[in-house]
């Protein structure tokens, strides 16, 4: 007769980080040289990792960024790195969208974009939260 232990009860929580911690600063930009020369830019990535601010579990989704540039365009590696900075970040999966549409129209300034998180299903529940944003024609820049 094999013998097992009991399973202990996790009263662990992983490490929640504040939203205050999001790397806005990592955001870089170059200059968009055909300027007046509207093109979609599509940016996609499924290595997107933040946590739920209850449990501390991780929420991993494919976030996709589509924008037309006005003046300049978003540095790829420059939006790994801020997106990597979500890792730890307790933030509930409605409000990545508005947070990262909120940074990169702040940061780059585009004529349209649209940001879209595709959470991976957990618990049966398939989360797709996505946020647009068209600049007003009071706001842009004449050359």
């Amino acid at each position: 007769m094999i013998r097992t232990k009991a399973p202990r009860q996790l009263n662990t929580r992983n490490e929640v980080k504040d939203v205050a911690t999001i790397d806005v600063k990592a955001l870089d930009t170059f200059p968009y040289e055909y300027a007046g020369k509207d093109i979609v830019i599509n940016i996609q990535t499924d290595e997107f990792t933040a946590v739920c601010p209850w449990s501390g579990l991780p929420d991993f989704a494919t976030v996709t960024i589509d924008y037309i540039p006005s003046m300049v365009c978003i540095e790829l590696r420059s939006l790994k790195y801020y997106l990597l900075s979500y890792r730890n970040v307790g933030i509930y999966q409605e409000h990545v969208v508005n947070r990262i549409l909120d940074d990169l129209v702040y940061r780059a300034k585009p004529k349209w974009m649209k940001v879209t998180a595709d959470y991976r299903i957990r618990g049966g529940v398939h989360t797709v939260a996505s946020r647009e944003y068209r600049r007003s024609a009071s706001r842009r820049v004449h050359r």
